[in-house]
Protein backbone atom coordinates (compact mmCIF):
# COMPACT_ATOMS: atom_id res chain seq x y z
CA UNK A 1 0.00 0.00 0.00
CA UNK A 2 1.24 3.56 -0.51
CA UNK A 3 1.08 5.96 1.95
CA UNK A 4 -2.77 7.41 1.17
CA UNK A 5 -3.69 3.89 2.70
CA UNK A 6 -2.11 2.40 5.93
CA UNK A 7 -3.01 -1.01 7.18
CA UNK A 8 -2.26 -2.83 10.44
CA UNK A 9 -2.94 -5.80 12.50
CA UNK A 10 -3.96 -4.36 16.00
CA UNK A 11 -4.47 -6.95 18.10
CA UNK A 12 -5.04 -10.74 17.09
CA UNK A 13 -7.94 -11.02 14.44
CA UNK A 14 -8.29 -7.11 13.78
CA UNK A 15 -7.16 -5.33 10.83
CA UNK A 16 -7.33 -1.43 11.19
CA UNK A 17 -7.02 0.44 8.03
CA UNK A 18 -6.39 3.77 8.13
CA UNK A 19 -7.25 6.99 5.45
CA UNK A 20 -3.64 8.37 5.77
CA UNK A 21 -3.85 11.35 3.25
CA UNK A 22 -3.66 14.19 6.07
CA UNK A 23 -2.60 16.99 3.84
CA UNK A 24 -6.04 16.87 1.82
CA UNK A 25 -8.08 15.92 4.88
CA UNK A 26 -8.29 12.22 3.70
CA UNK A 27 -9.76 13.35 0.56
CA UNK A 28 -10.03 10.31 -1.88
CA UNK A 29 -8.37 10.95 -5.51
CA UNK A 30 -8.43 8.29 -7.94
CA UNK A 31 -5.20 5.99 -6.84
CA UNK A 32 -6.52 6.18 -2.76
CA UNK A 33 -9.87 4.72 -4.03
CA UNK A 34 -7.82 1.77 -5.49
CA UNK A 35 -5.81 1.18 -2.24
CA UNK A 36 -8.49 1.56 0.17
CA UNK A 37 -10.57 -1.25 -2.09
CA UNK A 38 -7.56 -2.90 -2.54
CA UNK A 39 -7.09 -2.89 1.39
CA UNK A 40 -10.46 -4.11 2.07
CA UNK A 41 -10.67 -6.71 -0.33
CA UNK A 42 -7.29 -8.14 1.44
CA UNK A 43 -9.16 -7.60 4.73
CA UNK A 44 -12.54 -9.59 3.76
CA UNK A 45 -9.91 -12.31 1.78
CA UNK A 46 -7.76 -13.04 5.16
CA UNK A 47 -8.96 -15.42 7.20
CA UNK A 48 -6.54 -14.20 10.22
CA UNK A 49 -8.83 -11.35 9.83
CA UNK A 50 -11.75 -11.20 11.93
CA UNK A 51 -13.27 -7.66 12.29
CA UNK A 52 -12.12 -4.46 10.56
CA UNK A 53 -11.60 -1.03 11.75
CA UNK A 54 -11.53 1.90 9.66
CA UNK A 55 -10.49 5.50 11.05
CA UNK A 56 -8.70 8.36 9.51
CA UNK A 57 -4.94 10.22 9.63
CA UNK A 58 -4.77 13.65 11.69
CA UNK A 59 -7.66 16.08 11.95
CA UNK A 60 -9.99 14.23 9.63
CA UNK A 61 -11.75 10.57 8.72
CA UNK A 62 -12.43 11.67 5.36
CA UNK A 63 -13.64 14.80 3.49
CA UNK A 64 -14.98 12.55 0.57
CA UNK A 65 -14.28 13.36 -2.62
CA UNK A 66 -10.90 14.91 -4.08
CA UNK A 67 -12.75 17.97 -5.31
CA UNK A 68 -9.72 19.29 -6.79
CA UNK A 69 -8.99 16.20 -9.09
CA UNK A 70 -12.33 15.92 -9.92
CA UNK A 71 -12.66 19.12 -11.30
CA UNK A 72 -9.42 18.86 -12.95
CA UNK A 73 -10.18 15.67 -15.01
CA UNK A 74 -13.40 16.96 -16.14
CA UNK A 75 -11.55 20.40 -17.23
CA UNK A 76 -9.14 18.06 -19.31
CA UNK A 77 -11.18 15.59 -20.87
CA UNK A 78 -15.09 17.26 -21.08
CA UNK A 79 -15.67 15.26 -18.26
CA UNK A 80 -15.11 11.95 -19.08
CA UNK A 81 -12.08 11.85 -16.29
CA UNK A 82 -14.95 12.33 -13.46
CA UNK A 83 -16.96 10.25 -15.17
CA UNK A 84 -14.48 7.44 -14.73
CA UNK A 85 -13.88 8.41 -11.53
CA UNK A 86 -17.83 7.85 -10.83
CA UNK A 87 -17.39 4.41 -13.09
CA UNK A 88 -13.90 3.33 -11.54
CA UNK A 89 -12.92 4.53 -8.62
CA UNK A 90 -15.63 4.83 -6.48
CA UNK A 91 -17.85 1.35 -7.10
CA UNK A 92 -14.34 -0.12 -6.58
CA UNK A 93 -14.45 0.96 -2.77
CA UNK A 94 -17.65 0.92 -2.55
CA UNK A 95 -18.23 -2.67 -3.97
CA UNK A 96 -15.30 -3.72 -1.21
CA UNK A 97 -17.32 -2.60 1.44
CA UNK A 98 -20.36 -3.69 0.77
CA UNK A 99 -19.13 -7.09 -0.14
CA UNK A 100 -17.69 -7.85 3.56
CA UNK A 101 -18.93 -10.27 5.74
CA UNK A 102 -16.87 -9.50 8.43
CA UNK A 103 -18.06 -6.57 11.30
CA UNK A 104 -17.03 -3.62 9.99
CA UNK A 105 -16.30 -0.57 12.96
CA UNK A 106 -15.91 3.30 11.70
CA UNK A 107 -14.06 4.95 14.31
CA UNK A 108 -14.60 8.95 12.94
CA UNK A 109 -11.81 11.45 14.26
CA UNK A 110 -13.24 14.50 13.01
CA UNK A 111 -14.40 15.96 9.82
CA UNK A 112 -16.56 13.17 7.71
CA UNK A 113 -18.05 15.25 5.07
CA UNK A 114 -19.44 13.44 1.86
CA UNK A 115 -18.60 9.93 1.22
CA UNK A 116 -17.22 10.22 4.76
CA UNK A 117 -20.82 10.59 6.02
CA UNK A 118 -22.60 7.77 3.60
CA UNK A 119 -19.90 5.50 4.31
CA UNK A 120 -21.13 5.46 8.17
CA UNK A 121 -24.30 3.79 6.93
CA UNK A 122 -22.20 0.57 5.70
CA UNK A 123 -20.50 0.36 9.34
CA UNK A 124 -21.85 -2.11 11.69
CA UNK A 125 -20.35 -0.13 14.59
CA UNK A 126 -19.84 3.53 14.62
CA UNK A 127 -18.08 5.69 17.13
CA UNK A 128 -17.57 9.27 16.62
CA UNK A 129 -14.73 11.31 18.58
CA UNK A 130 -16.56 14.26 20.37
CA UNK A 131 -15.19 17.23 18.10
CA UNK A 132 -16.24 15.16 14.88
CA UNK A 133 -18.94 16.90 12.99
CA UNK A 134 -20.37 15.58 9.38
CA UNK A 135 -22.26 16.56 6.66
CA UNK A 136 -23.24 15.78 2.80
CA UNK A 137 -23.30 18.86 0.35
CA UNK A 138 -24.81 16.71 -2.41
CA UNK A 139 -27.60 19.74 -2.84
CA UNK A 140 -24.78 22.08 -2.23
CA UNK A 141 -22.76 21.50 -5.13
CA UNK A 142 -25.55 19.92 -7.15
CA UNK A 143 -25.11 15.91 -7.24
CA UNK A 144 -27.17 13.32 -6.56
CA UNK A 145 -26.58 10.95 -3.21
CA UNK A 146 -24.25 8.37 -3.09
CA UNK A 147 -23.01 5.25 -1.72
CA UNK A 148 -26.76 4.14 -1.32
CA UNK A 149 -27.41 7.12 1.24
CA UNK A 150 -30.79 8.24 -0.73
CA UNK A 151 -31.80 4.79 1.01
CA UNK A 152 -29.72 3.79 3.96
CA UNK A 153 -30.09 7.09 5.73
CA UNK A 154 -33.47 7.43 5.50
CA UNK A 155 -33.85 3.84 7.01
CA UNK A 156 -31.57 5.31 10.08
CA UNK A 157 -32.46 8.52 10.32
CA UNK A 158 -36.22 8.23 9.40
CA UNK A 159 -37.64 10.43 7.03
CA UNK A 160 -37.56 13.58 7.87
CA UNK A 161 -34.06 13.81 9.54
CA UNK A 162 -32.81 12.65 6.60
CA UNK A 163 -34.40 15.18 4.84
CA UNK A 164 -32.97 17.86 6.71
CA UNK A 165 -29.02 16.01 6.18
CA UNK A 166 -29.27 15.66 2.36
CA UNK A 167 -31.94 18.91 1.50
CA UNK A 168 -29.51 21.42 3.59
CA UNK A 169 -26.12 19.73 4.13
CA UNK A 170 -25.77 21.19 7.60
CA UNK A 171 -23.58 19.91 9.72
CA UNK A 172 -24.23 17.02 11.82
CA UNK A 173 -22.40 17.15 15.51
CA UNK A 174 -21.07 14.25 17.40
CA UNK A 175 -24.03 14.38 19.40
CA UNK A 176 -26.99 14.62 17.22
CA UNK A 177 -24.87 11.85 15.61
CA UNK A 178 -25.57 9.50 18.47
CA UNK A 179 -29.24 10.76 19.02
CA UNK A 180 -29.83 9.68 15.36
CA UNK A 181 -28.69 6.40 15.10
CA UNK A 182 -25.55 7.46 13.10
CA UNK A 183 -23.17 6.62 15.70
CA UNK A 184 -23.51 4.40 18.84
CA UNK A 185 -20.92 6.40 21.15
CA UNK A 186 -19.02 9.86 21.14
CA UNK A 187 -15.62 9.47 22.89
CA UNK A 188 -13.28 12.46 24.48
CA UNK A 189 -10.87 12.70 21.41
CA UNK A 190 -8.16 11.49 22.45
CA UNK A 191 -10.21 7.35 23.54
CA UNK A 192 -11.28 7.16 20.38
CA UNK A 193 -9.32 4.57 18.62
CA UNK A 194 -8.66 2.70 22.02
CA UNK A 195 -12.27 2.23 22.51
CA UNK A 196 -13.12 1.09 18.54
CA UNK A 197 -10.38 -1.30 18.91
CA UNK A 198 -11.09 -2.34 21.96
CA UNK A 199 -15.04 -3.36 21.13
CA UNK A 200 -13.57 -5.05 17.72
CA UNK A 201 -10.91 -7.60 20.03
CA UNK A 202 -14.05 -8.27 22.05
CA UNK A 203 -15.98 -9.06 19.17
CA UNK A 204 -12.90 -11.06 17.44
CA UNK A 205 -12.69 -13.52 20.08
CA UNK A 206 -15.85 -15.08 18.69
CA UNK A 207 -14.93 -17.19 15.82
CA UNK A 208 -15.34 -16.22 11.94
CA UNK A 209 -17.94 -18.52 10.96
CA UNK A 210 -20.28 -17.60 13.32
CA UNK A 211 -19.33 -13.96 12.28
CA UNK A 212 -19.59 -14.23 9.06
CA UNK A 213 -23.02 -16.44 9.32
CA UNK A 214 -24.42 -13.17 11.45
CA UNK A 215 -23.37 -10.76 9.24
CA UNK A 216 -24.77 -12.60 5.92
CA UNK A 217 -28.09 -12.74 8.07
CA UNK A 218 -28.08 -9.22 8.96
CA UNK A 219 -27.05 -8.03 4.74
CA UNK A 220 -29.66 -10.81 3.44
CA UNK A 221 -32.89 -8.49 3.62
CA UNK A 222 -31.08 -5.23 2.94
CA UNK A 223 -28.62 -5.75 -0.20
CA UNK A 224 -31.17 -5.73 -3.32
CA UNK A 225 -32.25 -2.47 -1.55
CA UNK A 226 -29.11 -1.30 -1.95
CA UNK A 227 -27.80 -2.50 -5.07
CA UNK A 228 -30.87 -0.87 -6.67
CA UNK A 229 -30.09 2.38 -4.79
CA UNK A 230 -26.67 2.09 -5.82
CA UNK A 231 -27.72 1.82 -9.63
CA UNK A 232 -30.09 4.59 -9.35
CA UNK A 233 -27.46 6.64 -8.03
CA UNK A 234 -24.93 6.00 -10.62
CA UNK A 235 -27.43 6.63 -13.21
CA UNK A 236 -28.11 10.00 -11.84
CA UNK A 237 -24.34 10.93 -11.52
CA UNK A 238 -23.44 9.96 -15.07
CA UNK A 239 -26.45 11.88 -16.69
CA UNK A 240 -25.72 15.17 -14.11
CA UNK A 241 -22.30 14.96 -15.65
CA UNK A 242 -23.72 15.38 -18.85
CA UNK A 243 -25.67 18.60 -18.10
CA UNK A 244 -24.33 22.03 -17.70
CA UNK A 245 -24.01 21.32 -13.58
CA UNK A 246 -20.42 22.60 -12.87
CA UNK A 247 -18.15 20.71 -10.48
CA UNK A 248 -17.60 23.03 -7.72
CA UNK A 249 -14.47 24.13 -6.50
CA UNK A 250 -13.64 22.78 -3.04
CA UNK A 251 -13.61 24.93 -0.22
CA UNK A 252 -11.26 25.14 2.17
CA UNK A 253 -13.83 24.34 5.12
CA UNK A 254 -15.61 21.66 2.64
Amino acid sequence: MSNRIRTEDASPGVRLITFDRPEARNAFDLAMYAEAAAAFGEAAADDSVRVIVMTGAGAAFTAGQDLRELAALARASDGDGARDMAALGFPALLNAVTALDKPLIAAVNGAAVGLGFTLLAHADLVYVAESARLRVPFAEYGVPPEAASSYLLPQRLGWQRAAQVLFTGDWVSAADAVEWDIALRACPDDELLGVALTEAARIARASLPALRGIKRLMQAWQHPHVDAALSAEADAYTAQLGTTTTIPAPKGSR
